[in-house]
């Protein structure tokens, strides 16, 4: 395998409707079997055309609710049995939730950290088995500048996040030497539907400039990438500003 290919094998989208999951694979798709992963999975057909587009030899769907954490490993173990060496699995799902709800609501706030926390606790460590024992494939996680240092105006979806870092941070240096690569990708503000209605916040990026990110990552084998590059130094610089001014910024 050359240092700037992608791991052999299909591509795995978990979070079949996602706007930068969709863009991540039809970057990769040409030549590759795809699975897209999704709640109502029979209604993807705008993202199956997409691919097959993109060149992708076969594209398949199947139901996948994060939330329904004893489905996991069948599930994976399932698309393994069918369609072989998983090359690349992309986990993209998650939820904003609502901030003013989850701070009056614990059932609200649980409901977050389950979609954005637990649940992606359970695909990695179930993907991280079994490819383990293929040797090698490559895993997508998304973490946030959200959860680099948590913000008073979300701090429930920034504490997921948070959580989501510190594991896949962990999981990467124990899949060292495996053969299995693990990516971190830390996300500024990303104009999509998933911020539909918010005003963007500074070096705000698209779901297209965070794919270019994040290919690029997967076949320079990085261990973390941000998205834009300029969000490093500057959350590196914010770590020192006082915590009565951090406070008061916004979302």
């Amino acid at each position: 395998m050359r240092a700037h290919d992608v791991d052999e094998g299909a591509i795995v989208l978990l979070g079949g409707r996602s706007e930068i999951g969709l863009e991540i694979v039809q970057r990769m798709a040409r030549g590759r079997v795809v699975i897209l992963a999704a709640r109502r999975s029979a209604d993807l057909a705008d993202e199956r055309a997409a691919l097959d587009r993109a060149g992708a030899t076969a594209v398949h769907s199947v139901e996948f609710d994060a939330d329904d954490l004893p489905s996991h490993q069948p599930l994976l173990d399932k698309i393994a049995a069918e369609h072989g060496r998983i090359g690349v699995a992309v986990l993209a799902f998650g939820v904003l939730g609502d901030q003013e709800l989850a701070e009056r609501d614990p059932a609200a706030a649980v409901a977050v950290l389950q979609t954005d926390f637990i649940a992606q606790v359970s695909i990695l460590t179930t993907l991280a088995a079994i490819l383990r024992a293929q040797g090698s494939g490559q895993l997508v996680v998304f973490s946030s500048v959200a959860g680099f240092r948590v913000r008073r105006a979300n701090y429930v979806y920034g504490s997921g996040k948070a959580g989501l870092d510190g594991f896949a941070t962990g999981l990467a240096d124990a899949l060292h030497g495996s053969g299995v690569h693990l990516l971190l990708v830390r996300s500024g503000f990303v104009i999509g539907r998933m911020t539909e209605g918010m005003d963007p916040a500074p070096f705000s990026v698209r779901p297209g400039q965070v794919a270019d990110v994040v290919v690029a990552s997967l076949r320079s084998r990085r261990a973390i990438a941000w998205a834009p590059a300029m969000m490093r130094p500057l959350y590196f610089a914010v770590r020192f500003l006082p915590r009565s001014v951090w406070r008061r910024l916004p979302r």
